[in-house]
């Protein structure tokens, strides 16, 4: 879904990579990996360059960073994806100024997070991951202290998916558009720089 929303061809960062479960199937383009976190890139470099290596494919890079102050010169990409990771930016402005800086013109910024089409909904998805992911979490992890009581957490802090419109536009994206997917549980938005 969102490999088909990314250039066939060029370079492709994505933001917040964790584990690497999307860069590894991310076929055909340069790909440069970021994550604040160490272990996740430790994690996330040798799967996914063995399978890009497995296909004959260039090594992804992996860079230790934010988007808040990303790592690159300006101009460097031809898109950025950033899947499940969004919410947890500190300063979601700064980091879409960052982006901005790091596209080509007319490269394109194809964000995935949590959707809340408006307040009530926001809270409906609340009570589902407090109640329902919080209890099989529990189950699958067999402690109280479950590693997804963050998803939570940030979730209840995260907007609607119009405030992500509006602010990718007052941040300088053009052609912003979202889709509401995985019945009602996600959005995936899009911008590009002009």
């Amino acid at each position: 879904m969102v490999q088909q929303r990314l250039p066939s061809e060029g370079k492709i960062l994505e933001i917040g990579c964790g584990p690497g479960s999307f860069a590894e199937n991310l076929i055909g383009r340069e790909l440069t990996c970021l994550d604040p976190i160490p272990a996740m890139l430790a994690v996330a470099e040798p799967r996914v360059n063995k399978k890009r290596v497995s296909r004959g494919e260039q090594k992804a890079n992996f860079i230790q960073g934010t988007a808040e102050s990303l790592p690159f010169g300006d101009c460097t990409f031809d898109a950025v994806c950033t899947l499940f990771s969004f919410r947890d930016w500190y300063d979601k402005p700064k980091g879409l100024s960052e982006v901005l800086r790091v596209l080509k013109p007319g490269g394109k910024l194809v964000i995935v997070d949590p959707a809340k089409v408006n307040r009530i909904h926001g809270w409906l998805g609340y009570l589902y991951m407090k109640i329902w992911v919080g209890s099989y979490a529990r189950i699958i992890c067999k402690q109280r202290e479950h590693p997804w009581k963050w998803l939570t957490k940030t979730y209840v802090h995260f907007g609607t998916t119009k405030d992500y419109v509006k602010m990718m536009k007052e941040n300088g994206f053009t052609e912003v558009k979202s889709k509401l997917i995985f019945p009602g549980m996600a959005t995936i938005w899009e911008g590009k720089r002009n």
